[in-house]
């Protein structure tokens, strides 16, 4: 793989951190809550033979922090100037996380820069199924940055999966994230930037072939989410990893390598196999799917329910 490449550029006022890194079809990585772009290192392996743009977002990793919090539509208009500074017209894109909200809104507000469209770990925002109240408060404390012992000791009941049990990854897992931390302010401002925005009404309208993949056993972003967005998003599919967790990105043993490998590289989406093996989702799927998890988080549980019946259009919630 071609050397890396890190540099900043400016965009309204921050200092932004980019790595530009390989040869071959342009890839871009967004990544989660307060994380930098070394936690995409078992992603690039597993990308070997593309060309990788990753860029630390506003307030993490080795960008700055700004005055104010940046939406989640300024980090895809980011996203679109990471990709004009690199001098890539389309590019394929693998959105984590948070990840996942910002590469919904560049797939909406720059359809002609992305070719496919990679959803791990993700949700439509508000409207979405919300999480158990433990992982919401875990998340939204930030007092796991403290110490990697801290970290590791919420890790599991954060983001489940492998985390739950095996404690040397864990511990691994939080050795890298606490490699740079977000400032305290930063981490705020994204959490700040979250709020409000939803897709949910706007779904319909992502045209790009759209991959969803979802851990079967993800506290911070329900698999039902990953349901929602499969059946909204015309001819999106589903892959859902059973007993994998938050994390998948980041776990090398994560069978989500190898769908996104073989689903950004091949030619036509009729000759890839997870592609393949990915299945639509129904209108009843998704409701059988909801009232079992609808009283989660009270009351946003409550304002989710009302979005969802105003915008998806087929069945109602019972």
């Amino acid at each position: 793989m071609k050397a890396a490449h890190e540099h900043s550029l400016q965009y309204a006022g921050v200092r932004v951190h980019v790595r530009d890194l390989g040869e071959g079809p342009p890839v871009l990585l967004i990544n989660g809550l307060g994380a930098h772009i070394e936690m995409w290192a078992e992603m690039e392996n597993t990308l070997h033979g593309f060309r990788l743009i990753e860029f630390d977002g506003p307030g993490a990793g080795r960008s700055s922090t700004p005055r104010l919090p940046t939406s989640i539509r300024g980090v895809a208009a980011l996203a679109v100037r990471v990709l004009d500074e690199a001098g890539i017209e389309r590019a394929d894109v693998v959105g984590y996380s948070m990840g996942g909200i910002v590469a919904q809104q560049l797939a909406l507000d720059a359809p002609d820069r992305v070719r496919r469209v990679v959803l791990a770990a993700t949700t439509c925002g508000l409207g979405a199924v919300p999480v158990n109240t433990l992982a919401m408060l875990n998340l939204v404390t930030p007092v796991r940055f403290l110490s990697p012992g801290m970290y590791t000791r919420v890790l599991g009941n954060l983001t489940g999966g492998r985390a739950r049990e095996d404690r040397e990854w864990a511990a691994s897992v939080g050795v890298l994230r606490l490699r740079h931390t977000p400032s305290p302010r930063g981490y705020i401002w994204q959490m700040v930037s979250l709020m409000g925005w939803t897709s949910l009404p706007h779904l319909s309208r992502i045209r790009q072939p759209t991959l969803v993949i979802a851990g079967g056993d993800d506290p911070l972003a329900p698999p039902v989410n990953a349901m929602l967005l499969a059946h909204a998003i015309p001819g999106a599919r589903l892959l859902v990893a059973a007993g994998e967790g938050h994390l998948m990105v980041i776990d090398e043993d994560s069978m989500l390598h190898d769908a996104i490998r073989d689903f950004l590289s091949a030619e036509s989406l009729d000759v890839s196999d997870a592609w393949r093996e990915a299945r639509h989702v129904s209108a009843g799927e998704l409701q059988a799917q909801i009232p079992a998890t609808r009283c989660q988080a009270q009351p946003w549980g409550i304002v989710g329910v009302l979005m969802r019946r105003l915008w998806l259009a087929d069945g109602d919630e019972r």
